[in-house]
C-alpha cells in the first residue's frame, strides 16, 4: 500500500510590514504561504511560483512544461527549513538545520543570484525553460526570499531558541537580559580579550568607506562630535577568532551565551572616546561568487587564472545587505550607496543575523537532543584481511569479486581509504591515478598519495582547481602533491572534471593488473560519515582499460579516447542516457512493462526531461528520488502522468545517484558522478560505470526500492510545485529509508554473508 500524503494547511506566514500583501505578480499567493507547523508530520510547503496552465497540445519544449531551475532550488531550502521545525528531530540536529537552511541561501545568493544579477547587467535577455528572463526571474526570488528570510529568523526566535532554553537548559540571552555582575564581567572581557583585536574604520575625506568582506557580520555607528555638532559614520567587524557565542560568566547554567556583537555594542564608546553615540546597527553583506573566469582556451596557466578569480572573487560586485529592522533610512541608504546595491537588495531581520552561526551550537555536548551516534560499519569482505592466504590484502579481496560500499553506511576509511594507504605502501604497486574534487583537511587521502610518491611511485593526480568554493583548498592540496613529486595536473580546457575515480596499477605474476574505485562522491573522510554515496571496487580488465584511456585523456591530448564499459561525458554520457530511455519505450510498446527508477540530486536538462516526457506518454513508469531541484512537472495528465518524483531529506545528505533501467528483466544499472544536468552531461568530464554482478543489482534495486516506499523522510512533488510530505496510512507502520539502511548494514556486519559476488577472473 502506499503511504497516505497529508496536506496540512495552518496559520500563514505573514509578509514583512513593507508587504502586507502581495505586489502586483507576487509570486505567492495568500492561499499558497502556509506555515511549517511542527505539530504536523505532514505538510504542503510554500511553493515559490504557480506554473504556467499548459495549453491543449503543447509541445515538448513548451515553457509551461518547465519548473524554474532558481525557485525549484528555494523549494529545496524550505524543506532542509522544515527539518528544523520538526519535533520528531532532535532539537540540536533541528539547530543544525536551521543553520544549514541559512548557509544554503548565502549560497544561493553568491551563485544564482549573483548569477542572474551579471546576466541582467549584461543585458542578456535570453528566457529560461521556462521562460523568464533574468529580471524577471529576480524579482520573483526577491519575493520568494522575502517569506523564506522572515521564516528563518521566526524559526529561530520564536521556536528553536526558548526550546534550547526550556528542555536542553542551553541559554542564549541578549546582552540586555543579563544580571549587571554577568554584564560588567563580560565588559572586562571586552576590554581584554576584543578591545585589541578590534579595528574601527572611520569615514570622512580622509578615511574613505572601507572594504566589507564577504559575509563578514559589520556593526554600522553613528557618532556625534559633541564640539563641531556633526554626524560621522564608522564600521567595526565583528571578530571572528571568539567564535559567535561568548559564554556568559557567573551563570548558573552550563551552556549560557550571548551573541558577541551585542557585547561589542554594549561597549562600543570605549572604541570612540570623546564622541557621543547616537545609534549602532548590524548588517551584513553579501557579494557574488558568480565572477567572470575569462576563457580557458585563452589561458596559458589555468592555476594562475583560478587564482586570480579567487582574488576577483574579494571584491566582486554585492547582491545582498542585510540589516536589523530598525535600522534608521539614512543610516540604510549610506549604505546602499557606498555598497552599490539597490533598495530590492536589502532584507530585514527582526532577529539576528548569521544564523549560519548556530552551527556551533549544535554542535554542543548534549547527547540526548542530538541523533543517536552512528559509526559506519566494515563492509563485510574486509572484515578478515589477513587471516588467510586468499584474503592477505586489499587487492586479494577486490580479486575475489566486485565490491560495493555505501557511504556512510559502510566505513570509507576501512574501504575506499584502506585501498588507497596500502596501495601507497605495497612494493607491487607501480602508479597510482586519481581525480580529486574536495577533499578534507589534514586528507588521509592527500597522505597516502604523497607517500606514495614518496617511495618512487608513478602518482597522477587531477585536481579540480575551479570547484565552487573549494578553489583555494585544491590549489593548496596541489602544491602539497607537487612538492612530494606528484604529477598534478589541474584540469581539462573548458571542462570542469568532476568523475569520482582512482586506478591503481600492481604488477602480479609478471604483468600490471588494474584495480579501480568509481564512485558518486568526492574523496571526503569527513564527507563521507555524513552524504551519503556509493562506490564499486573492482579489478575487472574492461573498466581498468577504460580507466588508462580516462586518465590519458585527462592528463594527455586524447580527446577522441574510446571507452568500452565506463560512459564518460560529454563524450558519449547524453547519448547512452537516451538510447537506455528509449529502449524502455520499446520495451513498454512490445511488452508493458517498461521501468526507470533514477535517484540522483537534481533534474534540470531539457533534453532528458523530454525523453521521460515521451516515455510517460508511451506508459512507461517512471520514478524518479530526486534531492534537489527538478525542472520536470510529475503528474501532468497527457505529458507526465506516469512519472513520480519525490525527493528524501534525513541526518544523512542523499548525494548517491543510481540509475536503473528495467530493459525487459536484464537490467541496465549505473552509479557515478553526474546528475541529469545540462552542466553534467555537457560541461564536464563525468563517469558512469555499470554495475553487471547480479547481487549487487539486486542491493542497489532494493536501495530503490526502499527510497520509493519511505514514509518518514519523503516528500512528493506535485504538479503545482508543491512538494507534500509523506506520512504513514492509519495503520501503516513508519518506514524511515536511512534507518533501514543503518539497520540493514548491520546485519550484513553481523551475518557476515557473502553478498557481493563471484571470483572474476
Amino acid at each position: 500500500m502506499r503511504s497516505r500524503i497529508a496536506k496540512v494547511h495552518s496559520a500563514r506566514i505573514l509578509f514583512s510590514p513593507s508587504e502586507s500583501k502581495p505586489r502586483e505578480g507576487n509570486v505567492l499567493a495568500e492561499d499558497q504561504i502556509v506555515q511549517i507547523t511542527p505539530s504536523a508530520p505532514g505538510l504542503t510547503l510554500p511553493r515559490a511560483v504557480s506554473p504556467q496552465v499548459v495549453p491543449e497540445g503543447a509541445e515538448l519544449d513548451h515553457p509551461a512544461l518547465y519548473f524554474n531551475r532558481e525557485l525549484g532550488w528555494l523549494d529545496f531550502n524550505w524543506r532542509v527549513l522544515h527539518q528544523a521545525r520538526d519535533p520528531r528531530v532532535p532539537l540540536l540536529e533541528r539547530v543544525r538545520f536551521l543553520a544549514i537552511a541559512a548557509s544554503n541561501l548565502d549560497e544561493f545568493f553568491q551563485k544564482r543570484v549573483g548569477g542572474l544579477k551579471r546576466q541582467e547587467a549584461a543585458g542578456v535577455i535570453t528566457l529560461s525553460r521556462d521562460g523568464r528572463q533574468p529580471a524577471d526571474q529576480l524579482l520573483l526570488i526577491r519575493d520568494a526570499v522575502l517569506v523564506m528570510h522572515r521564516a528563518l529568523s521566526e524559526s529561530w526566535s520564536g521556536e528553536l531558541k526558548p526550546l534550547l532554553r526550556s528542555e536542553a537548559g542551553v541559554m542564549v540571552s541578549d546582552y540586555s537580559e543579563l544580571s549587571g555582575t554577568q554584564q560588567a564581567a563580560l565588559r572586562d572581557f571586552f576590554r581584554d580579550h576584543i578591545y585589541p583585536v578590534l579595528t574601527p574604520l572611520a569615514v570622512d575625506p580622509g578615511h574613505p568607506f572601507p572594504f566589507i568582506s564577504n559575509l563578514s557580520l559589520s556593526l554600522a555607528v553613528v557618532l556625534r562630535h559633541p564640539a563641531r555638532d556633526t554626524l560621522h559614520f564608522a564600521r567595526v567587524k565583528v571578530p571572528t577568532n571568539t567564535g559567535r557565542w561568548l559564554k556568559v560568566p557567573e551563570s548558573q547554567h552550563r551552556f549560557h551565551f550571548v551573541p558577541l556583537e551585542q557585547v561589542i555594542r554594549s561597549s562600543a564608546e570605549e572604541l570612540f572616546r570623546g564622541m557621543e553615540l547616537v545609534s549602532i546597527h548590524t548588517f551584513r553583506f553579501t557579494r557574488n561568487a558568480d565572477v567572470g573566469r575569462g576563457d580557458d582556451d585563452e589561458a596559458e596557466d589555468l592555476l594562475a587564472l583560478m587564482s586570480g578569480e579567487l582574488r576577483e572573487r574579494r571584491f566582486a560586485p554585492g547582491v545582498r545587505l542585510e540589516v536589523e529592522s530598525d535600522m534608521p533610512e539614512q543610516l540604510r541608504q549610506l549604505l546602499l550607496r557606498e555598497l552599490e546595491l539597490g533598495p530590492e537588495d536589502v532584507y530585514e531581520s527582526e532577529g539576528l543575523l548569521a544564523l549560519s552561526d548556530c552551527a556551533e551550537l549544535a554542535d554542543l555536548d548534549l547527547p540526548k537532543h542530538r541523533y543517536t551516534p552512528w559509526e559506519p560499519v566494515v563492509p563485510e569482505p574486509f572484515l578478515h584481511e589477513g587471516e588467510t592466504e586468499e584474503e592477505q590484502n586489499v587487492f586479494a579481496i577486490i580479486r575475489r569479486g566486485e565490491i560495493l560500499v555505501h557511504h556512510p553506511y559502510d566505513s570509507f576509511t576501512a574501504s575506499v581509504q584502506r585501498l588507497l594507504e596500502e596501495a601507497a605502501g605495497d612494493p607491487q604497486v607501480v602508479a597510482i591515478k586519481q581525480t580529486l574534487y574536495r577533499t578534507s583537511e589534514n586528507s588521509p587521502i592527500v597522505n597516502a598519495l604523497v607517500r606514495a610518491a614518496e617511495r618512487g611511485k608513478q602518482v597522477a593526480v587531477l585536481v579540480e582547481v575551479s570547484a565552487r568554493f573549494d578553489e583555494a583548498n585544491n590549489i593548496g592540496w596541489a602544491e602539497v602533491l607537487e612538492d612530494a613529486g606528484v604529477h598534478v595536473t589541474y584540469g581539462v580546457v573548458g571542462l570542469k572534471t568532476h568523475s569520482k575515480v582512482t586506478l591503481i596499477v600492481r604488477y602480479e605474476e609478471g604483468r600490471p593488473r588494474t584495480y579501480c574505485h568509481v564512485g558518486t562522491g568526492n574523496y571526503h573522510g569527513r564527507t563521507a560519515r555524513l552524504y551519503s554515496d556509493l562506490g564499486l571496487l573492482t579489478c575487472d580488465r574492461e573498466i581498468g582499460a577504460d580507466l588508462v584511456n580516462l586518465f590519458h585523456f585527462l592528463t594527455g591530448y586524447a580527446p577522441d579516447q574510446q571507452y568500452s564499459r565506463l560512459v564518460v561525458a560529454p563524450r558519449e554520457m547524453r547519448r547512452t542516457f537516451e538510447e537506455l530511455i528509449r529502449r524502455e519505450v520499446e520495451i513498454q510498446c512490445e511488452y508493458g512493462n517498461g521501468l526507470i527508477i533514477a535517484k540522483l540530486n537534481a533534474l534540470d536538462d531539457a533534453g532528458i526531461i523530454q525523453e521521460l516526457y515521451r516515455a510517460s506518454q508511451a506508459g512507461v513508469r517512471v520514478d524518479l528520488i530526486i534531492r534537489g531541484h527538478s525542472r520536470l512537472r510529475p503528474g501532468l495528465p497527457g505529458y507526465s502522468e506516469n512519472i513520480r518524483v519525490r525527493s528524501i531529506l534525513g541526518r544523512f545528505l542523499e548525494h548517491d545517484r543510481i540509475f536503473y533501467f528495467h530493459n525487459g528483466g536484464e537490467p541496465k544499472i549505473f552509479i557515478g558522478s553526474a546528475d541529469w544536468r545540462q552542466r553534467n552531461l555537457n560541461e564536464r568530464v563525468e563517469a558512469m560505470v555499470p554495475v553487471n554482478n547480479p547481487a549487487l543489482q539486486r542491493r542497489l534495486i532494493g536501495i530503490l526500492d526502499q527510497a520509493m516506499a519511505d514514509n518518514r523522510l519523503a516528500w512528493e512533488l506535485q504538479p503545482d510545485g508543491h512538494y507534500i510530505q509523506c506520512h504513514p496510512a492509519p495503520g501503516e507502520p513508519e518506514i524511515n529509508f536511512q534507518e533501514q539502511l543503518m539497520q540493514s548494514a548491520l546485519e550484513r556486519t553481523q551475518r557476515g554473508t557473502q553478498l557481493w559476488g563471484t571470483e572474476l577472473s
